[in-house]
């Protein structure tokens, strides 16, 4: 079994701990976490330190991968880009919650997570390091950009296309073919029944572009 550490050791990160012990294919190490100091704990896993010290961690222990927990689709970004800059030697894993459904000829990308309960039709293609939350539904031949989420219950119809780094908010639904642009958010329970240009906010029923949106704005 790969021992792995994850940065972060907010809630998301305390549901893809659960996911990994689910799936029963790596053993967590501890954690590495900017928000909490080393020696506390995240369920029964230690902090070890912050994602600067990661390579003084890995000279003190077998390390054969590593998940970045990160909820923010940006602020996961820079942490990957830390990682690709500094220590790309490691393994980037995916991890995927047993009772999630995955269809064939599906693509996931690295440092991905796929939570309880979601559903991914087959030639759906998933990009790296995004999220498909709890009960999430995407469906035929769509496509996820890298960094992109799907928050809890988002439905999507078939062919739909997310952009790099956009955020489809909690219960939103897309109809078939819509297309969202990169760096967007669409807000909760919201009906995209048209395309959404790149770096907007939009929501409602149906999802209307509220104002333009800047590369890195806190969404969560």
């Amino acid at each position: 079994m790969k021992n792995i550490l994850i940065i972060g050791s907010s809630g998301h990160a305390k549901v893809v701990i659960d996911i990994i012990e689910k799936e029963s294919k790596y053993q967590i190490l501890g954690l590495l976490s900017r928000d909490q100091a080393a020696g506390e704990k995240v369920f029964d896993y230690e902090i070890l330190g912050k994602q600067e010290e990661l390579g003084t961690l890995l000279k003190e222990h077998t390390v054969n991968g590593i998940f970045v927990a990160v909820g923010d689709n940006f602020m996961r970004s820079k942490v990957s880009n830390f990682l690709a800059e500094n220590h790309p030697q490691l393994e980037i894993i995916s991890t995927i919650h047993p009772s999630a459904i995955i269809g064939r000829d599906v693509n996931i990308g690295k440092g991905t997570v796929i939570m309880a309960g979601a559903v991914i039709n087959p030639s759906s293609s998933i990009g790296d390091f995004c999220i498909i939350n709890t009960n999430a539904s995407l469906d035929h031949d769509c496509i996820m950009g890298d960094f992109s989420s799907l928050a809890p219950g988002v439905i999507t119809g078939g062919d739909c296309q997310i952009g790099e780094y956009s955020a489809i908010g909690i219960g939103a639904t897309l109809l078939h073919g819509i297309q969202i642009g990169k760096e967007t958010v669409i807000g909760a329970n919201s009906l995209v029944n048209k395309n959404i240009p790149p770096s907007n906010i939009a929501y409602g029923i149906p999802a209307k572009v509220i104002r333009k949106r800047e590369a890195g704005e806190k969404y969560l």
